[in-house]
């Protein structure tokens, strides 16, 4: 009787043994094997998406999901890109330069050593006007030119003394001794001192460089005591609202079929067309382009010397659809994409071609449809999802 209730009390406890292990079983997250599929086709064994706090996330398939909310974050818009035509463009590269009529270099003559202005030596940004003295040239001769220039005005000055005397001695016989003697003797004295302040003056003689125009200084390479040569440039001025850019081209009969320009990537900058050289420079053509800001009275955003990229629009007409320069960024391959809106909350990156139109427009040449939605506004925050 004994046996048969420990046998019993065993197969009791060894079926709870069976249900608590069944129970932890059940609780424990499935870790499917490899290769495993669900019922839909989907590998169990692939990690899921990353999905963060926000729900930003980067599907497997390449498209981001990108919540409602978050999208009103980011300042998102959407279009219906239709197609239309545009006009084709062709870019050049340019460099910016100074306007001939509205700015000027200022250089020295001659030798010598640099002295400041009235206010001191001027630095690059800094306004002046026109006749303004910037800096003075103190002029440096040679030992020998030196000494020469000492003797002979040494030897002037002896022979003045003589001929003021000589003056002296015949304006106090004044009624003995003819008239014209006495004034050819004060000729004579007058010519001599005048050619005495001559050489002495050029002994101790500076050059005034004066602003040629009125502007900023754009380039100022002195400081005091420097030695300059002849025809060195010492200052450029330049006016700040008055630029061209001057870029090339292999094209020759580019000139007649330019429509318009701009600068690529400087919206606040117009370009008109002045004019195309007729002659080779380094194997191109120049074609050179007044700049104008777009807002009447404020400051261009360009340097002397920088190097552009000038977006001239011809004659001719292509087919595409035209977006926002902003609406195409770049794959982590540096392919162009724009990201389409697929469903409320998903976006898919399309590869396309483009040509870019102006400083801030494109058109979309392969690669979209008319009803595709395109995203505007946004699109580098959306390729930015990881």
């Amino acid at each position: 009787m004994v046996t048969i209730q420990v046998q019993s009390r065993r197969r009791h406890l060894i079926v709870i043994a069976v249900a608590l292990a069944a129970g932890l079983l059940w609780l424990a997250p499935a870790n499917a094997g490899p290769g495993a599929h669900g019922p839909n086709g989907e590998h169990l064994d692939a990690p899921g998406p990353a999905v963060n706090a926000s729900g930003l996330a980067r599907l497997p398939d390449g498209s981001v999901n990108v919540p409602k909310l978050a999208q009103r974050r980011m300042a998102i818009r959407t279009v219906l890109a239709p197609e239309s035509e545009a006009a084709a463009t062709v870019e050049m590269s340019g460099r910016v330069v100074m306007d001939p009529n509205a700015s000027g270099r200022v250089q020295a003559a001659y030798s010598g050593r640099i002295e400041p202005g009235p206010i001191g030596l001027p630095v690059a940004g800094q306004s002046v006007k026109r006749g303004e003295v910037l800096a003075y040239v103190r002029y440096l001769a040679e030992p020998y030119a030196l000494s020469a220039q000492q003797a002979q005005l040494a030897e002037l000055r002896a022979q003045r003394q003589l001929a003021e005397m000589r003056v002296l001695r015949l304006e106090s016989l004044e009624g003995t001794v003819p008239r014209k003697e006495i004034d050819a003797a004060r000729s004579e004295a007058t010519s001599l001192a005048q050619r005495e302040r001559s050489i002495g003056g050029s002994l101790v003689a500076r050059e005034a460089l004066t602003a040629p125009v009125s502007g900023v200084i754009a380039r100022a390479d002195l400081v005091v005591g420097q030695v300059v040569e002849p025809r060195d440039v010492l200052f450029e001025v330049v006016d700040p609202a008055r630029m061209l850019v001057e870029s090339t081209t292999a094209d020759a009969a580019l000139a007649a079929r330019v429509a318009g320009a701009s600068l690529q990537g400087v919206p606040e900058v117009t370009l008109r067309l002045l004019g195309v050289s007729r002659s080779l420079r380094d194997g191109v053509l120049p074609i050179t382009f007044a700049v104008g800001a777009s807002k009447p009275g404020t400051a261009l955003p360009l340097a002397i010397g920088q190097p552009v990229t000038v977006v001239a629009q011809s004659r001719e007409r292509i087919k595409g659809v035209v977006l926002p320069a902003q609406a195409v960024v770049r794959n982590p391959s540096n392919e162009p994409i724009v990201w389409i809106k697929s469903g409320a909350e998903r976006f898919i990156p399309q590869p396309v071609q483009f040509r870019p139109l102006d400083a801030g427009t494109v058109v979309v040449t392969q690669g979209l449809s008319a009803d595709n939605r395109v995203v505007v506004q946004g699109a580098p925050l959306i390729a930015q999802i990881r």
